[in-house]
């Protein structure tokens, strides 16, 4: 008995170990200044808003980007993943 605890079964509800695609918007349309800090990320501008795409993130990578949008003061509008394309 004890030892360590393994996960055979399936993942949690969430981000799939491989990365998912999402899309994260914000209140208003951001500067080039905060736009430089989500290099990693497709910024795409709309009248009231910036959307930010980002493919294949994993979970910690996700958290990180939206630690850096509260960093930064800016408004979360929605977090939503999006499906990928296969290839």
């Amino acid at each position: 008995m004890g030892g360590a605890h393994e996960s055979s079964g399936p993942e949690p509800a969430g981000t799939p170990p491989g990365g998912a695609d999402f899309e994260i918007r914000v209140r208003g349309r951001i500067g080039e200044a905060f736009r430089s800090a989500f290099g990693e990320l497709t910024v795409v501008l709309r009248p009231a808003e910036t959307v930010l795409l980002g493919v294949g993130l994993d979970q910690a990578a996700l958290y990180g980007i939206l630690d850096r949008i509260q960093a930064l003061g800016l408004e979360l509008l929605e977090v939503r993943r999006v499906p990928g394309t296969s290839t």
